[in-house]
């Protein structure tokens, strides 16, 4: 989980501010050192770190704070606004020419940082947006580059124009050009090759680029697992090439978070996206804020209510049918296998929960019972059975039931256990009607997310 590490030690720091009435200058300062040696540890930046910590304690030790009904938490809410201020407090957006001018996009990066997933992720995201896009495979060096980027352009149903690696890169970015004007592409994205690390020929052939093609955006791609090397990556393509803005790949396995906290400081350019996972919703927009609260363990509904909001594609008629059988306790598998495919649409049980307030701290207790593995087995068996079966449970007799262990490739104890679970889910739905807005729903009374 991202930031993991970094936030319960965090936590652990509020924990102790929380617990003492009355603040003193000794009090804080003792927890602003345990808060600049989490984020060290994070291998966040030394300047951005003695900066920050200092910001803090200007703003801490003051009269207001000290006198405060609740001096913890308001110190805790001074953290997370000068958080917020290191990210760069608003969220920057990708600009783009006005009207039906083309915007010509450059993605440069370390190889191995994910820049071709990152850049056929972004095109789909335009392609939502109501633009045609165009990814143009300028990496003519890394083997199988070009046919990467086709696979992942084919998945985002968005164009990809490649001329093979017997051509420069520059020439293929004006042919690129001259391929969207004849096609209508308002943007194009050109995919430029990665190096195992920052050389002279990388740099020039980026430039040249440059001076051949009108560049309206240069991104910089880099993997947030890298901490501080990350930030000294972005410092040196934009001393050398420019860059406009960053997208953090990988941070989905970032534990630590010193990348995402120093960039912006270090180089002055935002962070515009955070790449959280393989699918192109996994690509997320970034928000100072929110990210703050998700470092501090106060989790991040919104994104979670976005996420929910572009994956739950079930259609109106549909989720109403839903609803209607739930409250009748005649929730069948077939509904049971397209919440599991919502769940997994939204970054499974894990990632909805890393979301939650609060869950911070406690993610590590979760994640050890949660079992992924489980999940699949469960879902396994309910493939493994007919539509009919799935549609009415009441035809699952011991000689299907065998027939469905030996498909899912489970014990028949594994079954039958699930089964029964299943059935006492009905019959709870059936009791408890108020928790999912039938007649007996009161206001303001707990409902069952579906």
């Amino acid at each position: 989980m991202a930031f993991e590490s970094l936030t319960d030690k965090l936590q652990d720091v509020f924990k102790d501010l929380r617990s003492k009435g009355r603040l003193t200058e000794a009090d804080v300062k003792v927890a602003l050192k345990e808060v600049k040696m989490a984020l060290l540890e994070a291998d966040v930046n030394f300047k951005v770190v003695k900066q920050f910590v200092k910001s803090v304690e200007e703003r801490a030790i003051g009269q207001d704070v000290m006198n405060g009904l609740n001096p913890g938490q308001m110190v805790i809410k001074i953290v997370n606004e000068e958080m917020t201020s290191l990210m760069g407090s608003e969220t920057q957006e990708l600009q783009f020419q006005p009207g039906k001018a083309t915007t010509v996009i450059m993605m440069c990066g370390l190889q191995g940082a994910g820049k071709t997933t990152t850049t056929a992720k972004l095109a789909g995201k335009f392609k939502l947006k109501g633009k045609k896009p165009l990814l143009v495979a300028c990496d003519i060096y890394r083997p199988a580059a070009i046919e990467q980027l086709q696979i992942n352009g084919e998945k985002q149903q968005v164009e990809v124009f490649s001329m093979g690696t017997s051509h420069s890169p520059v020439d293929i970015a004006k042919a690129a050009m001259e391929h969207a004007e004849k096609n209508g592409n308002n943007v194009v994205i050109l995919d430029t090759a990665g190096r195992l690390h920052i050389d002279e020929g990388m740099m020039e052939e980026l430039q040249k680029i440059k001076q051949a093609v009108t560049v309206h955006q240069t991104l910089l791609v880099v993997d947030a697992m890298t901490g501080q090397d990350a930030v000294n990556v972005a410092k040196e393509f934009d001393e050398k090439v420019g860059i406009d803005g960053v997208i953090l790949s990988k941070m989905d396995g970032d534990t630590r978070g010193g990348a995402a906290l120093s960039i912006r400081a270090v180089t002055g350019k935002p962070i515009l996206y955070i790449g959280m996972g393989e699918k192109l919703s996994d690509l997320e927009q970034f928000y100072p804020d929110r990210m703050a609260s998700r470092i501090l363990g106060m989790g991040d509904v919104l994104t979670l209510i976005e996420k929910a909001s572009a994956n739950l594609d079930i259609d109106a008629g549909k989720e109403k049918e839903m609803a209607a059988r739930m409250k009748k306790g005649k929730f069948d598998f077939e509904d049971y296998l397209e919440s599991m495919k919502q769940m997994r649409n939204m970054g499974g049980l894990s990632g909805i929960l890393s979301m939650m307030p609060g869950m911070g701290s406690k993610m590590g207790d979760i994640e050890s019972m949660i079992d992924e593995k489980q999940l699949a087995r469960m879902e396994a068996i309910v493939l493994s059975m007919t539509p009919q079966e799935r549609r009415n449970p009441k035809l699952l007799n011991p000689s299907r039931k065998h027939r469905i262990a030996r498909g899912a490739g489970v014990d028949i104890s594994v079954v039958n256990r699930f089964i029964k679970q299943f059935e006492q889910s009905q019959k709870m739905m059936k009791q408890f009607p108020g928790m999912l807005g039938g007649k007996g729903a009161r206001k303001g009374k707990f409902r069952l997310p579906f």
